[in-house]
């Protein structure tokens, strides 16, 4: 299917691994032309390397942290009107929310709410004005079924999902939709590294976690951040236009519900 973006301008946070790259594989495999975002210089650049290589794209690498005003600035700076924005940041360690302070929250929140706030404030209104934009937001199965040791994340995301909500339902008279893209458990590095914090706490093996966990799995398996980009890709298209406010759930069956 062409997904009708061929020529658009799309920025893609966090991009440097994982999920993030992903769907900057995906939009790049379209032709869009890409500002990607992540902290580590050296990976970014040599993923941005290995899109181009790949797809043709023209993709930009900013190395920066997004969750500062610094580093939106210089995002904004290399695309200051998007067609396509994909929010996306790590998430905050897990733990006993007896163990968070303050600060700890505040953190959970500019990464995980606030940062795709201002983002979404600095761009959805020149895309009102092209009449297109794709807006997708990269949260987390957590905000249909919170998991108990990830609260911060669960609190975070949950406020960044009530808030586009009511957002979606105003812009998409425009062609301008707004939506969430949920995922499960993925074979990515946050992964890994959340699972090796837990065995340890637990006092268990991590190889032995990851068999059992892969093993309880609904689908049998993680998902993968191939497939997960192409759905990006899709929410990004030009079919996608009816799609707004909505929360895709990507968690290979593990949410049990009819609904």
């Amino acid at each position: 299917m062409d997904m009708g973006i061929a020529g658009k301008k799309g920025i893609v946070c966090a991009a440097s691994k994982g999920l993030g790259r992903g769907c900057a594989e995906a939009l790049a495999a379209e032709g869009v032309e890409l500002v990607i975002c992540a902290r580590t210089k050296e990976v970014l650049e040599a993923t941005a390397e290995d899109i181009r290589k790949v797809s043709g794209a023209k993709v930009t690498a900013i190395a920066c942290d997004i969750t500062t005003e610094e580093g939106r600035a210089a995002v904004l700076k290399a695309c200051p009107e998007p067609d396509i924005l994909v929010n996306n940041a790590g998430g905050p360690p897990p733990g006993d929310f007896r163990e968070w302070e303050r600060e700890d929250w505040i953190k959970a929140l500019d990464g995980n709410m606030l940062t795709a706030i201002f983002l979404i404030k600095a761009t959805v209104d020149s895309m009102i004005g092209r009449k297109f934009g794709r807006i997708v937001n990269i949260t987390s199965s957590s905000v249909k079924l919170p998991v108990p040791y990830l609260g911060m994340s669960n609190g975070a995301r949950a406020g960044l999902t009530g808030f586009v909500a009511g957002l979606a339902r105003q812009t998409v008279k425009h062609n301008v939709t707004l939506n969430g893209l949920l995922p499960g458990r993925f074979e990515t590095q946050r992964l890994r590294d959340n699972m090796k914090i837990t065995a340890e706490k637990a006092g268990r093996s991590y190889d032995d976690m990851y068999k059992e966990s892969v093993a309880a799995a609904t689908a049998g398996r993680f998902g993968t951040p191939e497939e997960f980009g192409v759905a990006c890709a899709y929410l990004c298209s030009a079919h996608a236009g009816y799609i707004t406010g909505q929360n895709l759930l990507m968690d290979g069956g593990a949410f049990e519900s009819s609904v």
